[in-house]
């Protein structure tokens, strides 16, 4: 099982060189924040596909996705309400992975990301391949739970967590770049962390 260290920006407040600026550390506590009510999502039922422009569209089911190679990330996550929360460790499985399996089109430059509930959030390409995102399962060894996006999630921990979709079902590859809902509603489209990308027209 591969483990990646998280990814750590350079001191731009003269403090901790883990906190990104606008940001505090939460210390023990994880917030709960969700656009939607939690849904229930029964594992028997749940899938994860991958589809637009690759060359294998794929889908997996609850057995299938764990019978891959297994990845965990270590490391910080930031909210765009300027919580971070140091010291995580999520386990699942690699995008990289799943994107080897599919097969990834050149003209491929973003994907957008859907839950089971519909909610959407957009993200270059760039940002979820190259040891940088993951389907995961488990937090600090314990089931993800429903609230905070259990029984899997999207984890892209170096941009501001809205950008996580909770309770992934799907990931299509675009050659062009969709807001999703709140990208729509006024928030960046990337959404740095380490350049304060919190909301359109910021840097």
């Amino acid at each position: 099982m591969g483990v990646t260290r998280g990814f750590t920006g350079r001191d731009r407040r003269g403090g901790d060189q883990r906190l990104p600026p606008g940001q505090y550390d939460t210390g023990e506590g994880w917030p709960v924040l969700s656009a939607e009510l939690t849904p229930e999502v029964d594992v028997e039922r749940w899938s994860l596909t991958v589809d637009g422009l690759v060359d294998r569209p794929t889908t997996w089911d609850w057995r299938g996705i764990h019978a891959l190679p297994g990845s965990s990330y270590f490391g910080d996550i930031h909210c765009v309400t300027t919580w971070s929360k140091f010291d995580m460790t999520f386990t699942g499985v690699s995008l990289d992975d799943l994107l080897a399996i599919t097969g990834v089109n050149d003209e491929a430059t973003h994907v957008l990301a859907t839950a089971t509930t519909g909610y959407t959030t957009n993200l270059p390409l760039d940002d979820v391949r190259g040891g940088k995102a993951w389907i995961v399962w488990e937090v600090d060894g314990r089931p993800l739970t429903p609230e905070h996006g259990g029984p899997v999630r999207l984890l892209v921990p170096h941009l501001y967590f809205w950008k996580s979709a909770k309770w992934i079902t799907r990931i299509e590859l675009r050659d062009r770049d969709e807001p999703g809902f709140w990208e729509r509603n006024g928030y960046h489209d990337r959404g740095d962390p380490w350049l304060e990308q919190r909301y359109q027209g910021d840097a």
